[in-house]
C-alpha cells in the first residue's frame, strides 16, 4: 500500500486518448515537493467519488479522512480490500482535498471507521458485484458462479479468470448497485484481523512527509512573534535588530484569527527558517494587553465556577424531582470535581504553506484534521470560491483537535496574500503552549444519596466554558450545551437512579482560546462522573463494581465490567499500602472500562499496572485498536498527574515541555489491553480509552491511601 497524497483533480488532466479514455496523474510530494506526474493511459470504473478501478489492475482509494496517527490509511483501505477481496498491498492511497464531493473529510470525534464502515463496504461490494456482472457474462455463466479473489474475477468451475483491469471498461458502462450484497463478517479476511501497519516502515525511516517537511520552490519562512497575552495589540515595532539578521527580508504585521477573537501578531519572513527565527527573537515590540488581563486568568476563571457550583444551573435532563428528594435524603453526599486546562502538544507543532497566487488562486500544503473545513474557512477568511482553493493534506505528527483550529493556517493566508508569494508558516513550541487553543478546565459539581445500600439519587453539574458556543457560536444564554448529550446523559452512560437523576449546566465564559482536546468533554465529565460514583457506593458500604452493577441497565456495560473485574483479579486481597480502582466510560459509540492498580512509594504513590477493556463494536484491526489505548492511557495518566496549563494576568505560565511535562517512558506502567468482540456497530477507537483512565487512578489512590482526590492535576509523589 502506497500513500501519495495529492487531489483527484489531478486525474483529470488528458481526455481523449480514445472514446472512453482517459490518462490518470496522481499528484505527490518529493521531500521538495515538486509534484511528480504518473500518466498511465487507461479506463477506468470509478465507484462514487472514492474509488477508481483502472484498466492496468491498478485500485486507489481516496481516503477522506487525513490520517494523524490514528491509522485511518490502514483503517479505511481495510474496509475496501475486504469488500473487493485484494489484499491490502494492492490498494493505492491519495488524500482527499475538501471538495463537497467526497462528503466529511474530517478526523476527529473517532469517526473515521464509524463513518466509513459502511459507504467504503457498500462500494467494494459494488465494484464486486459490477466486475462479476460483467465476466459472468463474457463467460455467458451465473455470476453466482464467480467469485473475487486477489484483483480477477474467477470461474472455478472451468479454472478461467479475468483481472479486474481486463473487466474495468465493460463494468463502468453497468449501473452501480444501490444496495449490493456485502461480506458476511464470518466471512471476513482481513476486517477485525491482525494486519502490519505498512505505513509504518516509512515513518519510522523519515520517508513520510508531514507537512513540516514540505519545501516548495520559491518559498520564504515565516516566523510569528504572539502577544504574551493571547490577545493583545501592537502598539509599536523595533525591528533594527532583526533586519541585521542575515536572510530577513521583511517584517510584517499581521494577524491570527480564531473563532472568537483576532490578535495582532508580527511575522518576520526570510530566505530560511533559522534566520526567521533568530529574526523574531531580535523583535522588540510593545504589547497592549490590559483588556485581557483578568479574563484570561485562570485563578479568577475557576473562582467563578465555583462560584456557580452554588447555585441552579440550566437543566439539561432531569428524572424525578431531584431537589427535594436530596434534600429530604439521610444518606448524602456532595463534591466538587476540577479538571484543568490542557494543551495539546502534538510533537509535530502547527505548520502550513500557503501560496495566494497572482490570478487570485490559492494553493495550500498543510496538516490539518479536515480538508474541508480547512476549505471553508480558507475561502470565508480570503472570500474565494471552493474552485479557487487547492489543498494538500499531509500527514499529521499529531493533533488530538488542535489542527482542526486553523488560526496557523489562516496566518500563512494572510502573510501569502500581502507577499504573493509561498509562504511557510511553523509555530514554535513556546507558540503551540501559550497561545492555545486548549482543552477547557471545567468544574464538575455533583450530588448524589443513596437509600438501603443502593445508589438512588445523582445530579451532575457541568460547569465551565463551552466549545460550543465559544467556537461555533451556538450556545443560547438559557440553554444547555448540547454536547453534554453525549457524555453526561443517562442514555449514554445507562446508569439508572430509581429515585432521581438530573444534569444541568452553568456556562463560565473565558476569553482562554478552547477547542475539543482528545475525547472532549468526556476527558473532563468522567473524572467527575465516576469518582462520584465510587464516592457514593462507599457512601453505600458497597463494592465500587457491585454498586456499579447494581444501577447499570444495559448488558454491554456489564460485561465490559465484569471482563474487566476478570482480567485485573479485581477480587483478589491486597496487601495493605495497595489499592485498585476503577471506572467506566461511554462515549463516541464505545465503552471503555479501566483498571488500574497502586502501591505506596514514600509519601506518594506508584502506578503499578493498567488493564483497560474496550467494547468498540466491529473493529478493522486489533493491534491499532490497542495501540490507540495504550496512547489513551499515556495521555490520562499525563493528564492526571502532570502540568496543566495555567494563566496569570493573561500570560500562559508554562511555556514548553520542562513546565508542561509528559509521562515519560521510564514512568508508564504495565499494561494490558482487552478486546470485547460484541459485534456490535463500530465505534470509536481513538479516543474512548481516555475517559476511565484519571477516575480509575484517583480511586485506586483512595483505596491504597483513603485520601479522596478531586482536583487535577495533582502530584504522585506528594499524596500524603
Amino acid at each position: 500500500m502506497e500513500n501519495i497524497h495529492g487531489s483527484r483533480r489531478d486525474f483529470m488532466k488528458v481526455a481523449g486518448l480514445t472514446s472512453v479514455g482517459l490518462a490518470l496523474g496522481i499528484s505527490g510530494f518529493a521531500k521538495d515537493a515538486s509534484v511528480k506526474k504518473i500518466a498511465t493511459a487507461v479506463l477506468r470504473l470509478e465507484i462514487n467519488p472514492f474509488i477508481i478501478i483502472a484498466t492496468d489492475g491498478s485500485i486507489t482509494l481516496v481516503n477522506p479522512r487525513p490520517d494523524m496517527g490514528q491509522g485511518s490509511t490502514q483503517a479505511v483501505p481495510s474496509l475496501l480490500a475486504e469488500e473487493l477481496g485484494v489484499e491490502l498491498e494492492k490498494i493505492l492511497i491519495i488524500q482527499s482535498d475538501g471538495q463537497g464531493k467526497y462528503g466529511s473529510q474530517t478526523s476527529g470525534g473517532s469517526s473515521s471507521v464509524r463513518e466509513l464502515w459502511m459507504p467504503i463496504r457498500k462500494a467494494g461490494a459494488a465494484a464486486r458485484e459490477m466486475l462479476t456482472t460483467t465476466a459472468a457474462k463474457r463467460w455467458e455463466v451465473q455470476a453466482s458462479e464467480c467469485v473475487a479473489e486477489d484483483g480477477k474475477i474467477l470461474h472455478k468451475a472451468s479454472g478461467r479468470s479475468l483481472t479486474f483491469g481486463e473487466l474495468a471498461e465493460d463494468a463502468s458502462k453497468l449501473e452501480i448497485p444501490k444496495e449490493p450484497k456485502l461480506k458476511s463478517p464470518k466471512d471476513f479476511k482481513i476486517i477485525g484481523k491482525f494486519n502490519k501497519r505498512l505505513d509504518v516502515p516509512d515513518r519510522v525511516t523519515g520517508k513520510a512527509v508531514y507537512g513540516i517537511d514540505v519545501d516548495i520552490p520559491g518559498m520564504v519562512y515565516a516566523s510569528i512573534l504572539h502577544s504574551p497575552g493571547i490577545h493583545g495589540k501592537v502598539l509599536s515595532i523595533d525591528d533594527a535588530e532583526t533586519k541585521k539578521v542575515k536572510g530577513v527580508l521583511k517584517v510584517m504585521k499581521t494577524e491570527r484569527t480564531m473563532p472568537h477573537r483576532t490578535s495582532d501578531a508580527v511575522a518576520v519572513i526570510a530566505t530560511d527558517w533559522w534566520a526567521a527565527l533568530k529574526g523574531k527573537k531580535a523583535l522588540n515590540v510593545k504589547w497592549d494587553n490590559a483588556q485581557y488581563d483578568q479574563t484570561v486568568n485562570t485563578a479568577k476563571y475557576f473562582e467563578a465556577t465555583y462560584e456557580a457550583a452554588k447555585k441552579d444551573g440550566i437543566n439539561f435532563e432531569e428524572k424525578g424531582d431531584f431537589s427535594s428528594k436530596y434534600i429530604a435524603s439521610k444518606e448524602k453526599i456532595e463534591a466538587n470535581y476540577e479538571t484543568p486546562f490542557l494543551a495539546h502538544a502534538p510533537i509535530e507543532p502547527e505548520n502550513a504553506i500557503v501560496h495566494v497566487k497572482d490570478d487570485g488562486s490559492v494553493e495550500i500544503w498543510a496538516p490539518v484534521q479536515g480538508p474541508d473545513w480547512a476549505l471553508r474557512d480558507v475561502c470565508g477568511y480570503l472570500k474565494l470560491k471552493p474552485e479557487q482553493v487547492k489543498i494538500n493534506v499531509t500527514l499529521l505528527g499529531g493533533a488530538f483537535g488542535r489542527k482542526a483550529y486553523h488560526d496557523f493556517l489562516l496566518e500563512a493566508c494572510h502573510i501569502s496574500k500581502e507577499l504573493k508569494k509561498p509562504v511557510k508558516v511553523i509555530w514554535t513550541r513556546e507558540d503551540d503552549i501559550t497561545q492555545g487553543p486548549y482543552r477547557p478546565g471545567m468544574l464538575s459539581h455533583m450530588q448524589g444519596f443513596v437509600e438501603n445500600g443502593k445508589i438512588t439519587g445523582y445530579h451532575h453539574h457541568a460547569i465551565g466554558e463551552s466549545i460550543a458556543g465559544q467556537v461555533f457560536k451556538q450556545l443560547n444564554e438559557n440553554e444547555a450545551d448540547p454536547w453534554l448529550s453525549g457524555e453526561l446523559a443517562t442514555e449514554n452512560n445507562k446508569y439508572q437512579f430509581s429515585a432521581a437523576s438530573k444534569v444541568s449546566w452553568t456556562h463560565v465564559k473565558t476569553d482562554i482560546p478552547v477547542v475539543w482536546w482528545r475525547s472532549v468533554y468526556a476527558s473532563n465529565f468522567g473524572w467527575g462522573q465516576e469518582c462520584f460514583i465510587d464516592e457514593l457506593a462507599h457512601l453505600a458500604k458497597k463494592d465500587p463494581l457491585k454498586a456499579r452493577l447494581a444501577i447499570l441497565s444495559d448488558d454491554r456495560f456489564k460485561k465490559v465490567l465484569e471482563t474487566l473485574a476478570e482480567k485485573a483479579n479485581w477480587e483478589e486481597k491486597l496487601p495493605e499500602g495497595t489499592g485498585k480502582g476503577l471506572a467506566v466510560f461511554s462515549s463516541f459509540g464505545s465503552i471503555s472500562a479501566c483498571c488500574i492498580t497502586v502501591s505506596k512509594k514514600d509519601k506518594g504513590i506508584k502506578i503499578d499496572k493498567v488493564v483497560s477493556v474496550l467494547d468498540c463494536g466491529y473493529y478493522v484491526n486489533p493491534d491499532n485498536v490497542k495501540a490507540q489505548t495504550e496512547g489513551n492511557i499515556v495521555m490520562g495518566i499525563t493528564a492526571a498527574i502532570k502540568d496543566g496549563i495555567t494563566f496569570t494576568n493573561g500570560v500562559c505560565d508554562q511555556t514548553n515541555f520542562h513546565q508542561y511535562n509528559v509521562l515519560r517512558l521510564k514512568e508508564t506502567p504495565v499494561m494490558e489491553i482487552y478486546i470485547i468482540d460484541s459485534g456490535s456497530n463500530p465505534g470509536g477507537v481513538g479516543e474512548p480509552g481516555l475517559p476511565p483512565v484519571a477516575p480509575a487512578l484517583g480511586n485506586a489512590v483512595f483505596a491504597a491511601t483513603g485520601m479522596r482526590i478531586r482536583k487535577l492535576p495533582f502530584d504522585i509523589n506528594n499524596i500524603a
